[in-house]
């Protein structure tokens, strides 16, 4: 197997700015996905099937993130000039990009454990949140090649793209 290839990360604040659309543009997919659910299973109440409609929106924004890393980019991605390949540089299997997609719930899962087992209010699970994501983006600052964690141990990178023609 070969060495991996040296790949610097694009600036973290172009980064975190695709971030940003990333959750706008997943929150769409997420309304989809509800929407879907909630006709096919005739849902009457807010509260009726919530855990397999949280599992249903999941999967639907893992399918979604997955494809298109696999493919090489996310619009936002393509909007802020980022790529993602592996370790030496190549395009993603739909394996790598499904670790990766599970890899990256560290962005909100560890604050989220945190709210619910204190029981915070809204104002502060937002506050824990924004503290814990802005934690693990500066944590990149500490990788050899500045890239985020979640990447390192999926065995992607987020490099520059050159812009489209």
């Amino acid at each position: 197997m070969s060495e991996p290839v040296f790949l610097p990360a694009p600036p973290l604040r172009r980064r975190m700015a695709c971030w940003l659309y990333e959750g706008i543009l997943l929150f769409a997919v997420a309304l989809v996905a509800a929407l879907v659910f909630s006709v096919v299973t005739q849902m009457r109440h807010a509260l009726q099937y919530r855990e397999a409609l949280a599992v249903f929106v999941a999967l639907a924004m893992g399918a979604y993130c997955t494809w298109c890393w696999h493919k090489g980019q996310t619009l936002p991605m393509r909007t802020w000039r980022i790529a993602i390949v592996d370790r030496h540089g190549q395009r993603l299997t739909l394996g790598r990009a499904a670790t990766r997609y599970v890899y990256c719930s560290i962005w909100l899962l560890p604050p989220l454990a945190l709210a619910r087992g204190a029981q915070l209010t809204r104002w502060e699970i937002a506050v824990v949140c924004a503290g814990w994501i802005a934690f693990w983006a500066l944590l990149s600052r500490f990788h050899p090649q500045r890239q985020f964690w979640h990447d390192a141990m999926a065995g992607t990178r987020l490099v520059s793209a050159s812009p489209s023609k």
